[in-house]
């Protein structure tokens, strides 16, 4: 047996990485390609993942009506506007139980701001009324310097919501469509696609909703454990609207960084001027506390078990999903890594499936004669 050129074999090695690497290339062209794209339409990108998300909700209420004889639009219909009645009254009841409190919560900010004045006053700061006075006065005068640079936040702001009305309006019209038509699209796709790429495409799509489901499901959880120990943080201090500020916490946890800081800061401010400074700190310390221990443990174990991803790649995934579309990306991070986990995790299969050897089939033994 002739022994290969040290060349030879060097010259192979290298032709074969270089056509590893071409392939490479070619594949990160086409991803960087397709992320250009979902840039480019991210406007219509987003509805359509929200309205995904919203549907995982309505689907099961939807499939059990379905079951019962009710026809698919009239079930879609009364799901949804079930869904919209239900999240309507119980934001309602969270305005009620503040309008209530409110008069009490004026009456202990007032309390808390004439408390502020005396401390002020007295050792270390010893300002008199009239210094306190010249500094709100120029604070006041710093506010209208700067009405303009406001002004313009604020026409920003208005732009930013009505933007997010939009997209809300718009899932809310596709999220009715799929429910509706939803059981008809894989076979749509498997007449379109053929039986061969239909097949694998209808199993990985029925993966990925499952994962979409364990998804909304795991924060749900995530959020309701979130609202109960500060409500009941809440209830133990005395502060009031302790009810509607855990609601406000259960909702604030389906909106990541955002959702938490905003419901979390309502609450201490609300113990500020209701019960004082001490309460006040004590519910940060107890918010701070919950929400890290979520944050960085309940959640990232949970949805690391729900969606099969490691704890790790779950706070890759919001760390760099927030940092590329900002809340939206913080959001949508997790599913769509656990879409694309579901989607290689697939394609091993099917490599095992067809490189693994087929196991010898066994003889039976010989019947005693």
């Amino acid at each position: 047996m002739t022994t290969p050129d040290r060349g030879a074999v060097i010259g192979k090695g290298v032709a074969r990485l270089a056509r590893w690497s071409l392939r490479f290339v070619l594949i990160a062209a086409g991803a960087i390609l397709l992320w250009m794209l979902i840039g480019r339409l991210w406007v219509a990108v987003l509805p359509v993942l929200l309205a995904l998300i919203i549907t995982t909700v309505l689907w099961p209420p939807v499939r059990w009506l379905r079951s019962r004889g009710v026809n698919a639009g009239l079930a879609a219909s009364i799901v949804l506007l079930g869904g919209l009645v239900t999240l309507g009254a119980f934001i309602a009841v969270i305005v009620v139980s503040i309008a209530d409190g409110a008069p009490e919560i004026a009456d202990s900010a007032g309390r808390a701001i004439e408390e502020v004045r005396d401390w002020l006053a007295g050792p270390p700061f010893n300002l008199a009324d009239s210094q306190l006075d010249r500094l709100i006065q120029q604070g006041v005068d710093q506010l209208q310097r700067s009405v303009g640079s406001i002004a313009s936040g604020l026409v920003a702001g208005v732009g930013s919501v009505t933007s997010g009305v939009v997209t809300g309006v718009l899932a809310l019209i596709l999220a009715f469509l799929f429910v509706k038509d939803g059981p008809r699209f894989l076979p749509w796709l498997t007449g379109v696609t053929g039986e061969r790429a239909g097949t694998h495409l209808t199993a990985v799509l029925e993966r990925v909703w499952a994962t979409l489901g364990g998804f909304i499901r795991t924060q749900a959880v995530v959020s309701l454990i979130d609202a109960v120990f500060i409500g009941i943080g809440l209830l133990v201090l005395g502060v009031p609207l302790a009810v509607p500020l855990a609601a406000l916490t259960f909702l604030g946890g389906f909106i990541p960084i955002v959702g938490a800081f905003v419901a979390g800061a309502l609450a201490v401010l609300v113990a500020l001027v209701s019960n004082g400074f001490t309460t006040a700190l004590i519910v940060l310390a107890i918010v701070v506390v919950v929400q890290q221990i979520e944050g960085n443990v309940l959640q990232p174990v949970l949805q690391s078990r729900s969606l099969k991803l490691h704890a790790a790649v779950v706070l890759l995934a919001v760390t760099v999903g927030g940092s590329l579309f900002g809340i939206a990306g913080a959001f949508l991070a997790v599913p769509v890594a656990a879409a694309a986990a579901v989607v290689l995790r697939y394609v091993g299969e099917q490599i095992d499936a067809r490189t693994t050897p087929p196991t010898p089939a066994v003889p039976p033994d010989d019947e005693p004669g």
